[in-house]
């Protein structure tokens, strides 16, 4: 159960920046999309739909090898080196 909640908690930042990618997509061919008044707000909601998924993505990587100590030393939270800890 914990295993699809993990995955549909994945799912929705993606789906939000598959949103994001296709809504830039339209507005470079031009073709607008009916909430949207112009293309521009159009593109720059695109842009803030992908910024938020793919960093949400990116920081549950970052904070599950965080967790696991898989990260580089420069990527560590501040006070969590090895060399700290020893």
């Amino acid at each position: 159960m914990a295993r699809i909640i993990a995955f549909i908690v994945l799912l929705i930042p993606a789906l939000i920046a598959g949103a994001g990618i296709k809504f830039m997509r339209d507005t470079l061919y031009g073709n607008l999309i009916s909430p949207f008044p112009w293309l521009w707000l159009q593109f720059l909601i695109g842009l803030i739909f992908s910024i938020i998924g793919i960093g949400f993505f990116a920081g549950y990587l970052l904070h599950r090898d965080r967790k696991r100590g898989r990260v580089a030393p420069r990527f560590q939270k501040n006070g969590d080196t090895k060399e700290m800890k020893q």
